[in-house]
C-alpha cells in the first residue's frame, strides 16, 4: 500500500480530545489516549513505511486497546496471553506487529483518508477499563469519521446495557471472538483472572452473542472461529450452520502458532483441510447448504459434499470468494476488513486473500483443495 500522509498535516475540522478518566493511575501510554494498530493499518495511515507483497486497495483499520497490565485473559493460542513471556507492549497479536500510536492523531488521519477507508474496528481486551475506554474512542471516531465502525468485544466486560450503549453511540457491528467452536475446547484453552466481569465462560460468550444479535439485528453480528485449535471438521460445519441460521456471520481464521505461547508448538491445519473448511463455510453462508449436505468419517473429518453436480463445487471454487479474508463489510457491502496476514506469515503463501484471487492463485487453490476427493 503506497498511501502517503505528511505527519505534520493539520486538520481544522476535527475535534479530538481525550482526558484521563483513571484517577490515581500513572500517565503512561494507555488507552484511551493511546492504542495499538495493525501493521497494515500503520502503513495505510502513514505511521510507518512499508508495502505489501502485492498491490491491492486496503481500507480496513484495526485498533487494539492498550494497558500497562495488558489483557487479563490467558488464552493458550493468543500472542497477548498473560503467561506468554515478554513485556506486554512487545507482544505480537495474530503474529503481526501492532505499533503503539496516539489516538488523537490516529483519528485525524482516518478523517483525512476517509474516502479510502472501508471499515474501522476497535478490539477490546479483558480489562476493567475496556468498556469505558472503548466508548471514549468510539465517540471520537463516530464524530469525525463516517466509515462504518465495528467493535470486537470482550464478553467478560459486557452486558445488555453496555451493548445498547455501543449501539446508541453509533457502532455498526459487533464481533465476538469465540475462536473455539465447542464448549469443551473453549474451557480447556481459555482462562482469565478477575476483571470485573463474568470471566471467560462459554455461557457468558453466548449470552453476549444473543444480546448483540437482538440489539444490532440480522447480519450485524459476527463470531470469529479458528481452524486448528483441536476441533473436528464436523464441529466447524455445525457451528457455521448454527450461526448462519441465526443470521450471524461466521468469520474464519487459521490458527497461526505464536512462539512461546502455550500452543506455540502446535502445528497449524494442513492447507487442504483449511481450503475445504473455507469452501464448506462459503457453501453454507452463500449457497444454502446445511450440515446434512456434508459427510464425515468417524473422526469428524470432512470426506464428501453432497451436491447435485460436481460443477456446482467447481463454480464455487472458481469464483474465488470462498478463499478471501472474512471481515466486516464496507459501506456498499464489499469486503471492508481484509486484515492481511491474520492467518499466515508475510513470508508464507496466502491462506486467505485480502483481494479476489487471480487466475494463477485459483490454480494453486484448486490443487490445495483436492476437490475431486470431496465428490467421489
Amino acid at each position: 500500500m503506497q498511501t502517503k500522509l505528511n505527519p505534520q498535516t493539520q486538520l481544522q475540522d476535527t475535534k479530538v480530545v481525550f482526558t484521563r478518566t483513571k484517577p490515581g493511575r500513572s500517565t503512561t501510554k494507555e488507552s484511551p489516549e493511546w492504542v495499538r494498530i495493525s501493521a497494515a493499518s500503520a502503513i495505510t495511515l502513514g505511521f510507518k513505511s512499508g508495502r505489501f507483497a502485492r498491490e491491492f486497495d486496503f481500507g480496513g483499520i484495526n485498533l487494539l486497546l492498550n494497558y500497562d497490565d495488558g489483557c487479563r485473559s490467558d488464552c493458550a493460542y493468543c500472542g497477548l496471553a498473560r503467561t506468554r513471556p515478554g513485556d506486554y507492549e512487545d507482544k505480537s497479536f495474530i503474529r503481526v506487529e501492532w505499533p503503539l500510536v496516539e489516538t488523537a492523531p490516529l483519528v485525524e488521519r482516518m478523517h483525512l483518508l476517509e474516502s479510502k477507508l472501508t471499515r474501522l474496528c476497535i478490539s477490546m481486551v479483558t480489562n476493567p477499563y475496556a468498556f469505558r475506554d472503548t466508548c471514549t474512542i468510539t465517540d471520537s471516531i463516530v464524530q469525525n469519521v463516517r466509515t462504518p465502525l465495528s467493535i470486537l468485544v470482550a464478553p467478560p466486560t459486557l452486558n445488555r446495557t453496555k451493548l445498547e450503549e455501543f449501539k446508541a453511540r453509533g457502532v455498526d457491528m459487533i464481533g465476538i471472538g469465540l475462536d473455539a467452536v465447542t464448549e469443551t475446547l473453549f474451557r480447556s484453552l481459555r482462562t482469565d483472572v478477575p476483571a470485573g466481569g463474568s470471566g471467560l465462560s462459554w455461557t457468558q460468550y453466548w449470552k453476549i452473542v444473543s444480546e448483540a444479535r437482538r440489539i444490532f439485528g440480522p447480519w450485524k453480528v459476527n463470531c470469529h472461529t479458528v481452524v486448528g485449535l483441536g476441533e473436528t471438521d464436523f464441529d466447524l460445519v455445525e457451528m457455521f450452520d448454527k450461526l448462519v441460521g441465526q443470521e450471524i456471520f461466521p468469520y474464519l481464521f487459521c490458527f497461526n502458532p505464536e512462539p512461546d505461547s502455550r500452543m506455540g508448538a502446535t502445528p497449524k491445519a494442513t492447507i487442504t483441510r483449511w481450503r475445504r473448511i473455507q469452501l464448506a463455510k462459503y457453501l453454507i453462508e452463500e449457497k444454502g447448504y446445511r450440515v446434512k449436505d456434508f459427510m464425515f468419517d468417524s473422526d469428524g473429518s470432512l470426506t464428501n459434499i453432497k451436491t447435485p453436480s460436481p460443477n456446482e463445487l467447481i463454480a464455487a471454487a472458481n469464483d474465488g470468494i470462498a478463499f478471501m479474508t472474512n471481515g466486516c463489510p464496507g459501506p456498499n457491502g464489499e469486503p471492508g476488513c481484509t486484515r492481511p496476514y491474520g492467518s499466515y506469515k508475510p513470508s508464507e503463501s496466502y491462506r486467505d486473500y485480502p483481494f479476489l484471487p487471480s487466475t494463477t492463485d485459483l490454480q494453486r487453490i484448486k490443487l490445495e483443495l483436492d476437490l475431486e476427493g470431496l465428490t467421489q
